[in-house]
């Protein structure tokens, strides 16, 4: 049986990885990333975020990092996520696996 490491990521996971890549962002920041970088093919509830930043932690894709915010936010601190190495390679090596059926 593969490893959780070895399984194809879900779409939503690619896209939040994808969003990650460029820098730590908080998740409200990803959704937005997301929905942008589809095309607005995906538009994630909060609820179905926060469960795949949960998915992507117990792998070890992705990581709570400390951030200092641009611009003061009134209420609960933002929780910031950032790309790990293996995240990184994870990214990687799905993209590799889609981009052939792109060029279809």
């Amino acid at each position: 049986m593969a490893s959780n490491n070895d399984q194809d990521l879900r779409r939503l996971e690619y896209h939040v990885l994808l969003a990650l890549a460029a820098g730590a962002l908080y998740g409200y920041a990803v959704k937005d990333a997301v929905l942008e970088d589809s095309g607005g093919a995906l538009n994630p509830r909060a609820g179905s975020l926060y469960r795949v930043f949960a998915r992507l932690l117990s792998r070890g894709f992705v990581e709570q990092v400390e951030h200092e915010p641009s611009e003061p936010h009134p209420g609960l601190e933002r929780k910031y996520y950032g790309l790990t190495r293996s995240g990184r390679t994870a990214l990687e090596s799905e993209t590799a696996r889609l981009r052939p059926m792109l060029l279809l």
